[in-house]
């Protein structure tokens, strides 16, 4: 057998797997209108606080479990502490909101369903947990990075303000950290039906994420730029 014959029938690793089949869902939820809309600066602020506060209501119980997971051994490689948004997030809507942020912005119909997935898969089920994990903190160190920059220049925001919640000074090098967040996930010692479980509940994760988005874009006409 050539080397190229080996190269060619090399197994897949399982972050590889959970990249490909979970693309179109990743490509969807980034597609939706209200993020389409707000990145090409068509919405107020009001229009990104609405979205930062949905964040907030999500990360609130995703790192409700994280507190949780991190007593598990399959877990907890993947939640550092240094990871976590909550601070960011309350100090961003503190920020755009003011402090009865909490009554202006409830969490939408979208949310509370995700929040309710969140709740019945994150907390007795390590993979459960990390598919969610892995749909939302890569993909705000990756795409979120770009999203800070647009809000950043459409809404004259100074340094990370109304934008700490993509801040990860804290983690380090973003690539790094990333590379060692797949290889802990070709690690992890789930066999192949573990794996086809968390692959589905990844895709279910985008699934309520692009849920989340089409309800604030069902509202979006109140924060359209005149």
């Amino acid at each position: 057998m050539t080397t190229t014959d080996t190269a060619e029938t090399a197994e897949e690793t399982f972050s590889a797997t959970i990249r490909k089949r979970s693309w179109g869902s990743h490509q969807s939820a980034e597609g939706e209108g209200f993020l389409d809309v707000l990145m090409r600066g068509g919405l107020t602020r009001d229009g990104y606080t609405a979205m930062v506060a949905q964040h907030y209501w999500a990360y609130e119980v995703l790192e409700q479990a994280s507190v949780v997971m991190r007593a598990d051994e399959v877990a907890a490689p993947f939640c550092p502490e240094s990871l976590d948004r909550m601070a960011a997030l309350e100090a961003d809507m503190l920020f755009l909101a003011g402090p009865d942020w909490r009554e202006k912005y409830p969490a939408n119909a979208g949310t509370e369903r995700y929040i309710q997935r969140i709740r019945e898969k994150c907390f007795d089920w390590p993979g459960g947990y990390v598919a969610h994990h892995y749909t939302r903190y890569l993909g705000d160190m990756s795409g979120g990075q770009h999203i800070a920059k647009l809000m950043r220049r459409h809404f004259g925001l100074e340094g990370h303000q109304g934008t700490e919640f993509y801040n990860f000074e804290a983690v380090g090098d973003l690539d790094a950290f990333k590379t060692g967040y797949r290889a802990a996930l070709d690690a992890a010692p789930w066999d192949d039906d573990e794996k086809e479980r968390i692959i589905e509940e990844v895709l279910y994760a985008y699934e309520v994420n692009s849920a989340v988005l089409r309800d604030l874009g069902a509202a979006m006409d109140q924060w359209r730029k005149d």
